[in-house]
């Protein structure tokens, strides 16, 4: 019992953890305390026998220890291996029933922790969201979440190769649109700008830029107007009404730029709006707007340009990514910081995005927890039946050393009491 009791039975694979080899020394120090009261048992047993007086008392006490140490050595030892080496049935119980201690250890987890009601309390309780918006503001996580970031997004699209982006372009994107009818789509799009005047920006943008191309080619724009004049007119008289119409294009255009309601802009907005209209609902505009669509991506040059734009774009991204103080990284450092401020300071937006994180983490419970589970019984299915009652009593051994501190206790103090009633009776 001594050699099968001792650490030369447990053999584990080698190169332990550090946790491991923390248990497996407990594990042998709890053995060896346990063994070492059934062999004080033993001893007081041997010196202790046939006397009588209190020695008689000692005496069953220790009988009784040893008996109730060897139950409990037997009960423990047989769930992980056959005592003593001998088959005895029912006995290496988690060798040999390993898979089905995996299918219950499986169930019990599904039914007991992976459920809708329990995910949503224990995320609420958690104060996952503002445990995140502490972590953000402290000890420069912020910095490390963007450089990381960074660093993985530029290392992603430097492996992004041309020929892949052209052929999605070209194999995917394209064919796509070219069968997707867009002119609803682009109507609804464009009705919701107007209606959000989110194109102000861009009218006032456009006519800012030809005003200024109109006054820095006063000459360009006065040579196309003394073309168009007739051959019989004065020369001096072309040049002073190409002077007068570029003075009162310049002033229209400047005049359109300061006035919000000027009737240019009207007219622009109510062709938008009427445009919009006939995109979503009128039969013509919106095949010609397909017919237009499929001419623009029938040409060579859009899949050329669209790489040459994606390309343009990525060297633009990893350059920014790559510089620690540019505006980008900057501009991701502060709404980081912003939002884990946030997260702590706004209660509302914390219990809603806990909210939402309940709602997810449920959803997956829900569809996919009873697939996750199924790794527990794969795993355990996997695992050799000795490496599976080695790898479980690694972890809990050490506590069920207890029994059998335990029972050789209660053993002596049971028998030394039924060595009192037998003596009274």
């Amino acid at each position: 019992m001594t050699s099968t009791d001792t650490t030369a039975s447990f053999q584990m694979p080698e190169g332990l953890s550090a946790g491991d080899t923390a248990r497996l020394k407990g594990l042998r120090r709890m053995r060896a305390l346990a063994l070492s009261l059934l062999v004080l048992a033993a001893i007081v047993y041997v010196l202790t026998r046939e006397q009588d007086g209190w020695l008689g008392y000692v005496n069953a006490g220790a009988e009784a220890a040893m008996v109730g140490a060897i139950a409990d050595w037997f009960a423990v030892t047989a769930l992980f291996r056959h005592p003593l080496g001998l088959p005895i049935p029912h006995t290496a119980i988690i060798p040999n029933r390993k898979e089905s201690l995996g299918e219950s250890l499986q169930e019990f987890v599904t039914d007991n922790f992976l459920r809708e009601d329990v995910v949503r309390e224990r995320i609420q309780s958690a104060g996952v969201s503002r445990r995140v918006g502490e972590w953000l503001v402290s000890d420069g996580h912020s910095e490390r979440l963007v450089a990381e970031g960074s660093r993985v997004l530029s290392d992603a699209l430097r492996h992004v190769k041309e020929t892949d982006v052209a052929a999605v372009i070209q194999e995917a994107l394209i064919p796509r649109l070219k069968e997707e009818e867009l002119s609803p789509v682009v109507g609804q799009l464009l009705e919701e700008i107007l209606r959000d005047d989110a194109h102000r920006g861009l009218v006032d943008l456009a006519v800012d830029e030809l005003g200024r191309w109109l006054a820095i080619n006063e000459d360009e724009v006065a040579a196309l107007i003394e073309n168009r004049a007739p051959s019989w007119t004065p020369q001096w008289l072309d040049k002073r009404v190409a002077g007068w119409v570029h003075e009162q294009v310049v002033e229209w255009v400047a005049e359109i730029g300061r006035t919000p309601d000027h009737n240019a802009r009207l007219a622009l907005d109510r062709w938008f709006a009427d445009l919009a209209q006939g995109l979503q609902h009128d039969a013509d505009t919106r095949t010609r707007f397909e017919r237009l669509k499929e001419r623009v991506l029938s040409q060579p040059r859009v899949g050329v340009t669209s790489v040459r734009l994606w390309d343009a774009l990525r060297r633009a991204l990893v350059g920014s990514l790559a510089d620690e103080n540019g505006l980008l990284r900057r501009r991701a450092l502060e709404e980081i910081e912003a939002l884990g401020r946030r997260l702590i300071d706004d209660p509302d937006l914390s219990r809603r995005i806990d909210a939402r994180i309940s709602d997810v983490a449920a959803y997956a419970v829900n569809n996919y927890g009873s697939e996750v589970a199924t790794i527990i019984s794969a795993t355990v299915k996997r695992w050799d039946g000795k490496e599976t009652a080695e790898r479980i009593e690694l972890h809990v051994g050490r506590d069920l050393q207890f029994i059998r501190i335990n029972g050789t206790v209660v053993g002596g103090l049971a028998g030394v009491t039924i060595h009192a009633v037998s003596a009274l009776l």
